[in-house]
């Protein structure tokens, strides 16, 4: 007879593309979180948690990896309807917004928050489940709206700790892009199918500025661009002169607003659509002044393009500016954390009406590294106060103090483990970074006492103190039973006083 093959174990490792969050990386995140609900609050947006999970018909077209457009979701096949997990949170609120429009206030100001999956081959930095935070004004045709998004998104910024000088917020517009593809014959107004592929080649080509500069960006306009390892990369296939048109407008960026928006004129005399987006860009640089926020903060940046093809106007983006080094040691800026921009399209999809509206999203992954580098992340609160088992039979004892303490609002666990060994207990709790230790043996219960040991003051006595410092500050205090709540809140007030 055969012998059975044994069952082979799964291996404890995520999906590639995947990763675990702990308490401390989970706890940075959320008080990060709450400070930006706290900003979007402020400006009178209102809170939406809408389904992980939508139809691939609601998702539509605007998939997130332009070159494979009918991938890039996790997508299964339910009941005849296909099903993804949502890949933004831009799609979702347009679904909502056409299901529930009569019975919502209009404009609708709503932000999110919560994890996105796309299904994209992962690489360093590039996950496949990542959190998002947006905000988005629907049904407001306004500029006001796209300036008061990029005010909040300054505020934002400055409100999780980024200072000033250390971000610029980068706006433009796709319409005065249009208009000068008009202006180099590779858009026509008449039939926006005309020339779809140069136009997405010449976007991608933009986007990519900071990473490839003007040369590279003219290789990509043209023939197209072989990088340091031989990759070949098609380019649009523009001809010079259309190349050059293309490169102006990288260029135009001026001194001044005033400056830029008149080098923009020159470059899209003759079409309306650009026109029309000057116009725009030039309201919302009036707004944002107006509001106080100078070149300093938010400035006009014809750069900036955004990859989606769902963007109908003005776009921005959130740019950190402060240095970090890359894998091989190398000085160069942190980049975009926030973009967004126009969809005055996207509801249209529903409802057969087109319905502005105007959002930024918020890479809280990028921005919490960013804060980490910067050295703005605060130092994450302390462990809750373990209450030590010497007897296991009075379990019951034990548990009743940790209920007092959490009465009183203090965080606070019984250990659950093999009490045999007292000091794997205090391991436990140093491992928890707990600040304090209560501990009642037979004598202590028989006395009517509890000791209160200082874990922190413990530790700092541990490392540099004499002799008379041990016995000046003893890190384990006995105190009668019934004023273990009081004086635990006496000593983690005199641990907050050192800190």
């Amino acid at each position: 007879m055969a012998k059975q093959k044994k069952e082979a174990k799964p291996k404890a490792l995520p999906p590639k593309g995947f990763c675990d969050y702990f308490g401390t990386d989970v706890s940075e995140r959320t008080k990060m979180l709450r400070q930006i609900a706290y900003v979007y609050h402020l400006y009178g947006f209102e809170q939406l948690e809408s389904s992980a999970v939508e139809t691939v018909e609601a998702l539509g077209k605007f998939l997130p990896d332009v070159d494979r457009p009918n991938e890039g979701v996790f997508a299964w096949l339910e009941d005849e309807d296909w099903l993804a997990l949502r890949y933004d949170l831009t799609a979702p609120l347009a679904r909502v917004y056409a299901q529930h429009r009569n019975d919502l206030p209009s404009p609708y100001r709503r932000f999110a928050m919560g994890p996105v999956w796309r299904n994209e081959k992962p690489g360093p930095g590039r996950f496949r489940q990542f959190y998002q935070c947006d905000a988005d004004t629907v049904g407001s045709a306004s500029m006001a709206a796209d300036a008061e998004i990029c005010a909040m998104l300054a505020d934002t910024l400055e409100g999780v700790g980024i200072a000033r000088g250390d971000y610029i917020i980068r706006v433009n517009n796709r319409k005065v892009l249009n208009g000068v593809m008009e202006v180099a014959g590779v858009l026509d107004p008449t039939d926006l199918e005309k020339f779809t592929e140069a136009r997405g080649i010449v976007l991608r080509a933009i986007d990519k500025l900071d990473r490839f500069g003007l040369e590279g960006v003219s290789q990509l306009l043209g023939a197209g661009r072989k990088d340091d390892s031989g990759d070949f990369t098609k380019g649009a296939g523009l001809t010079a002169s259309q190349a050059e048109a293309i490169m102006g407008f990288m260029e135009a960026l001026g001194a001044t607003a005033a400056e830029t928006l008149s080098n923009l004129r020159v470059l899209i005399k003759g079409s309306a659509v650009g026109e029309a987006g000057v116009d725009e860009l030039e309201q919302i640089s009036d707004l944002v002044i107006a509001q106080g926020y100078g070149s300093d903060r938010i400035v006009l940046d014809p750069s900036v393009v955004r990859g989606l093809g769902y963007y109908t106007g003005p776009v921005y983006e959130a740019e950190l500016t402060f240095e970090i080094k890359d894998e091989k040691g190398r000085p160069r800026q942190f980049g975009s954390v926030a973009g967004g921009g126009r969809y005055d399209d996207l509801v249209k999809r529903f409802t057969g009406q087109e319905v502005p509206a105007t959002g930024v999203s918020i890479g809280v992954d990028r921005l919490l590294a960013a804060l980490r580098m910067k050295g703005r992340i605060e130092p994450v609160a302390l462990g809750p106060v373990v209450v030590t088992v010497m007897d296991r039979d009075r379990m019951s004892d034990y548990q009743a103090m940790a209920s007092e303490l959490r009465t009183a609002g203090i965080r606070a666990e019984v250990y659950l483990g093999n009490p045999k060994n007292f000091g794997n207990q205090l391991k436990y709790a140093d491992n928890r970074k707990s600040p304090i230790a209560i501990i009642e043996g037979g004598d202590e219960k028989m006395a009517g006492i509890v000791q209160i040991k200082d874990l922190i003051l413990g530790a700092q006595l541990a490392k540099d103190a004499t002799l008379e410092e041990w016995k000046a500050r003893p890190s384990q205090i006995k105190v009668p039973r019934q004023e273990l709540v009081e004086q635990v809140l006496n000593m983690l007030a005199a641990q907050g006083a050192t800190e």
